[in-house]
């Protein structure tokens, strides 16, 4: 086995490249190399008999379109489809080549190791592929092969690929030496918008072994092939052990009864059905030939599945041909039926001259295939050529864009097998007379009106941009629409331009008009000094675009640069608000246009005396109130943090508003805070207040000296002391709900010359709050909770 492994390796290096180890004199001398390959290609895990490796194409050609859409986007889409019904019983693995490096033929990769789906990071990996590079896809195919050790283990893989090898290597051969050395090697190929000519290049490695090659054209066809190829998968039967030589071979069986039916004539380029007696295996296959073709030749063809009949296409060619119904063990026909393809009667019609860039109607007699489409070349152009085109689909008449170039043209009715033109008719592409007009002169960055004679194209456009700039150059553009006219804005720089109507087909200018560009006179006016953080008034002369802006830069500062600014609207004044930093500024008009500076003027922007008040002392989680000495911006904040914290911390927190004080609650956690008023621009501390938070049930003292029981039975007497000095002034002591504010009350009791008074309690449970009250300062110089229990 190891010598066998070492010719496999050094055979595959010779047939894909030409590497001086080919020679036969030194072949087998250089086997080492090869060895070396095998074992670097081998050292990695063995696999089970379920596993299957998708090869995913990341070359560059995957960003073509189809209908629109990026063929890699739709791979994508597809391959989510794919995974949501993949089995957990068969495990995957994914190799990409093309999706890292351009023009390197070794740029592939082994991305998830075969194992089961993990659905979120197999898609992951998928859309993560971007493709760049070239198509290796034989030696993809061989890496994949060895990664699932197919010469010890059954190993599948399923390539896509969108075109053919180019990397100089034999795709066909190679597939035929990998069945060969394999146990159960197969390789079951999608080839996705492979031209027909390219297709036998990819279907060569499915039948060599013995896999499935399924052409996809669009979404909708790729999906039904993935879902085709799932299901081969799925329904493949275990390979068996291979038998051990008997001494004598059985006699061959015989082949069993098979029917086949199809039509006895089809239009070329049509689909038709086909039908059977009974399906020996799911992987035979359904196909048409010209008559008398070799075993095992097909055009094209469609495993029979589990189903009782397919839809073939029938070939371009006119002639005699047979329908077979082919086993898949050894490609031997069981049945056959001849059909004869036969020629369309096919007539298209448009008008006999369009002009350029414009759209028109094709109709035709009778669709042949939806597939088929309806193109526009120059007179005696090659088969298959095409410059637009469109999918005749189910309909009966396309619209197809006239040229940008005048000249005699011909639309054609082409068959989509073969890219067969089945009925032509003459265009002449005429040029069209248009005119261009707009203003002599216009002010930089304003927005002025231009007009034209005719639209040949609603997405035909109008351009402004320097006299004699390059065809298809532009600066500010607008589609034409289905209007007469279009605003376009001035460019900030003055000088000489061209007012440009350019048609989308070909970007090509049809007419232009010159249009002088001039710079406007402007200024600005702002206060000379504001307080930081402060909206101000700003206004100027005249607006030149409703888009212009006004700012307030440090002197200085870089064109185009701003911290604050306002459009100007339609308006003749906006209010800026002044940076949080005081210094030097300047309030700047800028132009929309370029961000080109029009005006401006300097302002100084100075700091602001404030402070903030606060209690020294409050309870955890209760409300207190804040004030300050005057308020800077409505939006400004007050907010408490704890002592030390960071600039633009905050915990709760209150806008300013118009008001002169907030409610906030204090936080739950006992310790030390501050209150700070913060500046909205630039979150800066302007004031703070240190406050203690102490624990929610703490007695707090302002001077009363007050002494409370910590808890006492619902509706018992207890006694209340304090040792405040008496004076002349109506001072309480009163019990209140913990949460009540802070003058009213459940009893009051009159303080006189005594220290002492009893208080009864209320029966209901609860927290309670006994409060020493100054009611000639309104001052609570006391407050003690009582628990009152059951």
């Amino acid at each position: 086995m190891r010598r066998s492994r070492i010719a496999f390796a050094t055979n595959l290096l010779c047939r894909r490249h030409a590497y001086p180890i080919c020679s036969e004199d030194i072949r087998m001398k250089n086997a080492a190399i090869a060895l070396s390959l095998l074992i670097g290609l081998s050292a990695v895990t063995t696999f089970a008999a379920e596993d299957v490796m998708i090869v995913y194409d990341g070359s560059n050609s995957m960003w073509g379109q189809i209908d629109g859409i990026a063929k890699i986007e739709t791979a994508r889409e597809v391959m989510a489809d794919l995974i949501e019904t993949w089995p957990q019983s068969t495990n995957l693995g994914l190799m990409a080549y093309g999706h890292r490096r351009e023009g390197d033929c070794g740029d592939i990769e082994l991305m998830i190791p075969p194992g089961p789906v993990d659905a979120n990071s197999f898609l992951a990996t998928v859309n993560g592929i971007i493709p760049r590079g070239k198509t290796p896809l034989t030696d993809a195919v061989v890496e994949a092969a060895e990664t699932l050790s197919f010469r010890d283990n059954p190993a599948t893989v399923v390539l896509i690929s969108d075109g053919i090898e180019s990397c100089q290597a034999d795709p066909c051969s190679i597939a035929a030496e990998l069945e060969q050395q394999g146990i159960a090697f197969t390789t079951h190929v999608i080839g996705f918008d492979v031209a027909r000519e390219d297709q036998r290049q990819l279907s060569c490695i499915a039948e060599n072994t013995g896999g499935t090659f399924v052409p996809a054209q669009d979404a909708d066809e790729l999906r039904n092939a993935m879902t085709q190829v799932q299901a081969v998968i799925q329904t493949a039967p275990e390979p068996e052990p291979q038998p051990e030589p008997e001494p004598e071979p059985e006699p061959e069986p015989e082949a069993p009864e098979q029917t086949v039916s199809a039509p006895a004539t089809v239009t070329f380029g049509t689909e038709f059905t086909v039908t059977w007696g009974e399906t020996i295996n799911p992987r035979d296959w359904i196909t048409i030939v010209p008559v008398g073709a070799e075993e095992g030749d097909y055009l094209a063809f469609q495993r029979v599945q589990g189903d009782d009949s397919v839809e073939i296409r029938a070939p371009a060619d006119p002639g005699l041909y047979e329908v077979r119904y082919v086993l898949e063990e050894g490609s031997k026909t069981l049945a056959s039926t001849p059909v004869e393809v036969v020629e369309a009667e096919q007539t298209v019609s448009a008008p006999a001259s369009v002009t350029f860039g414009t759209e028109f109607t094709v109709t035709w007699g009778e669709t042949v295939n939806p597939r088929d489409w309806i193109t526009i070349v120059p007179v005696g152009a090659d088969e298959g050529d095409y410059l637009a085109f469109q999918r005749v689909q189910g309909d009966d008449s396309v619209e197809i864009r006239a040229p940008a170039d005048p000249g005699l043209y011909e639309v054609r009715y082409v068959l989509d097998e073969g890219s067969k033109t089945l009925a032509s008719t003459p265009v002449e592409v005429v040029e069209a007379e248009q005119t261009v007009s707009a203003p002599a002169s216009v002010t930089f960055g304003t927005e002025f009106t231009v007009t034209w004679g005719e639209t040949i194209n609603p997405r035909d456009w109008i351009t402004i941009v320097p006299v004699g700039a390059e065809e298809g150059d532009y600066l500010a553009f607008q589609r034409v629409q289905g209007d007469d006219s279009v605003e376009i804005r001035a460019p900030a720089d003055p000088g000489l331009y061209e007012v440009r109507y350019v048609l989308d087909e070909g970007s090509k200018t049809l007419a232009s008009t010159p249009v002088e560009v001039v710079e406007a006179e402007q200024t600005v006016s702002a206060p000379a000094s504001v307080t930081f953080g402060t909206e101000f008034t700003v206004t100027w002369g005249e607006t030149v675009n409703p888009r212009d802006w006004i700012t307030i830069v440090p002197v200085g500062a870089d064109e185009g640069d701003y911290l604050a600014f306002q459009r100007v609207q339609g308006d003749d004044s906006v209010e800026i608000r002044a940076p949080a930093d005081p210094g030097l500024y300047e309030v700047r008009y800028v132009l929309d246009e370029g961000s080109k500076t029009l005006a401006s003027t300097p302002v100084e922007v100075i700091e602001a005396e404030q402070s903030v008040s606060a209690p020294a002392i409050v309870r955890a989680e209760s409300a207190f109130t804040v004030t300050w000495s005057e308020t800077i911006n409505p939006r400004d904040w007050i907010t408490i943090v704890p002592a030390g914290a960071e600039e633009g911390d905050y915990l709760a927190f209150q806008r300013v508003q118009g008001n002169d004080n907030v409610e906030l609650q204090a936080p739950a956690e006992p310790g030390l805070y501050e209150v700070r008023y913060v500046l909205d621009e630039g979150s800066k501390t302007l004031a703070a207040s240190p406050m203690e938070v102490v624990a929610a049930d703490a007695p707090l003292d302002d001077g009363a000296g007050l002494v409370v029981p910590a808890s006492a039975a619902p509706g018992e007497t207890i006694s209340v002391s304090w040792t405040i000095v008496p004076e002349d002034a109506d001072r309480r002591v009163t019990l209140a709900a913990s949460d009540a504010p802070d003058f009213t009350w459940i009893s009051a009791h009159p303080v006189g010359p005594e220290t002492e008074t009893d208080i009864t309690l209320p029966t209901e449970p609860g927290q309670y709050e006994v409060r020493f009250l100054d009611l000639s300062r309104q001052e609570v110089l006391g407050r003690a909770i009582i628990a009152v229990g059951n």
